[in-house]
């Protein structure tokens, strides 16, 4: 099998991800999954399509993330290892997309606008 090749991407991180026939190994970054995500809530994000198809021990993944917090990092990485499971065999999207892992989360920060403290947020009113 060649090297299988996604993009995923969530709020400003973009995750791109390179996927062969191996042992299980997840380096990011030229850095080990534990070290980069050292919550183990955020590895469970980031195996989560691997686990819900049984094969974490099967590939393994090298990642390249730009941009982003570390959430939107994760999430953006899950996005990518689902879109490359699927490439490798498309039997496998309706699981995934049954999941929630297929779908690009479009939602993104809203911009600053003129004569406001934030997107939405007033100055104070002062009556007199």
């Amino acid at each position: 099998m060649d090297t299988i090749n996604a993009v995923g991407r969530r709020k400003a991180a973009v995750a791109r991800v390179y996927i062969k026939e191996g042992s299980g190994k997840i380096v990011i970054d030229k850095r080990p999954l534990e070290v980069y995500f050292p919550s183990s809530i955020l590895q469970y994000v980031v195996k989560q399509p691997l686990n819900k198809l049984e094969v974490a021990d099967k590939y393994d993944i090298v990642a390249h993330i730009d941009g982003g917090g570390f959430k939107g990092q994760a999430e953006a990485l899950r996005l990518a290892i689902a879109r490359a499971l699927v490439k490798i065999n498309p039997d496998d999207k309706p699981a995934l997309r049954s999941e929630g892992f297929m779908t690009r989360d479009a939602r993104v920060v809203e911009r600053k606008k003129p004569g406001r403290p934030k997107a939405r947020k007033r100055f104070q009113f002062s009556k007199r």
